[in-house]
């Protein structure tokens, strides 16, 4: 039997069992699992053609009301906008007549695009079609699966603000607009249940699956687990790494090995100087050791102390042979 197609009440297609075909996308994603990516890339390709592709003003365009993407490759954008520069914009995007606001757009897929666009000054190539919003995330979502390569964590993340919309009891939408299985959502959306703070501080992070994600999830449902986490994180600065790296970090932190049995937990202390002009904070955990410098002369003490690390080694080495 040949498989329905899931977004043929999108594309208006004439066929005997259109009704059928809606029903797919309602009831029976669950059992009928797209399997490539090409696949997917050729029904959101179907989303546009045919249909009239005309230029809009980007300003008249605002973001999609559900975001699937946490953060953006900022070379693969800078790439985007070198090409789009240089031979113009290839593929049109997709856009809907706003919901609220007449006269306005909310794009369905094509955000890149759009920002470069918006970047450029240049009126963006759209396709324009009437969805209702459970139709838009489906072809957001598809589409987005088959082009826009976004980590497990953004679709957990995308997954569980579907799951909030509430638009079928049995997250059948769900399932069509992200080409999952039921096992899978499940498990995104027990993923997508890490604190918030630490999925900030983690980001969109590529390489991790769908097992270390939900290894990382149950590690830190262990309060003291999770608590250390925390405290590591408020003593570094991770900003400068990109999300495969601040997870390796906070994965590090939750496997860090026991020593008999327990976690080896670090030491910390303070120092304040008597005219409270900076404090210090130390803290090691017998392979490192972290000072943080505070207060308004943090930064030139700092520097002081680096100039005369040399001359603080030696001493200590002294110290050793006494």
């Amino acid at each position: 039997m040949a498989r329905k197609n899931p977004f043929a009440n999108l594309m208006g297609q004439p066929s005997s069992d259109n009704a059928v075909v809606h029903d797919y996308t309602v009831k029976g994603a669950s059992r009928s699992v797209i399997s490539t990516l090409d696949e997917l890339a050729e029904r959101a390709d179907q989303l546009l053609q045919g249909e009239a592709v005309v230029e809009l003003d980007p300003a008249l365009i605002d973001q999609s009301f559900v975001q699937d993407r946490i953060e953006d490759s900022r070379e693969a954008f800078e790439t985007l906008l070198a090409a789009i520069r240089e031979r113009g914009q290839d593929a049109p995007i997709l856009v809907r007549p706003h919901p609220q606001q007449a006269g306005r757009y909310m794009v369905v897929f094509g955000h890149r695009r759009l920002q470069v666009m918006r970047l450029l000054g240049r009126k963006v190539r759209a396709v324009i079609k009437a969805l209702d919003d459970r139709d838009h995330v489906i072809a957001q979502g598809q589409e987005n699966s088959a082009r826009a390569n976004l980590s497990f964590i953004e679709k957990a993340t995308f997954a569980r603000k579907l799951v909030a919309l509430n638009y079928d009891s049995d997250n059948a939408t769900v399932l069509a607009a992200l080409s999952i299985d039921r096992a899978t959502l499940s498990k995104m959306l027990s993923v997508s249940q890490i604190p918030q703070d630490i999925l900030a501080v983690i980001g969109g992070a590529k390489a991790p699956g769908r097992d270390r994600w939900y290894e990382m999830r149950q590690l830190l449902e262990v309060p003291k687990h999770l608590e250390r986490v925390r405290n590591e994180l408020a003593m570094v600065d991770l900003s400068g790494l990109d999300g495969d790296a601040r997870f390796a970090f906070v994965y590090d932190v939750l496997k860090r090995k026991k020593v008999a049995g327990v976690y080896r937990e670090a030491k910390q202390a303070r120092w304040g100087a008597a005219d409270r002009s900076v404090t210090a904070d130390m803290r090691t955990d017998g392979k490192s050791y972290t000072l943080a410098l505070k207060s308004r002369d943090a930064a030139e003490f700092g520097a002081y102390i680096a100039s005369q690390l040399d001359a603080l080694h030696a001493a200590f080495r002294k110290s050793q042979r006494l």
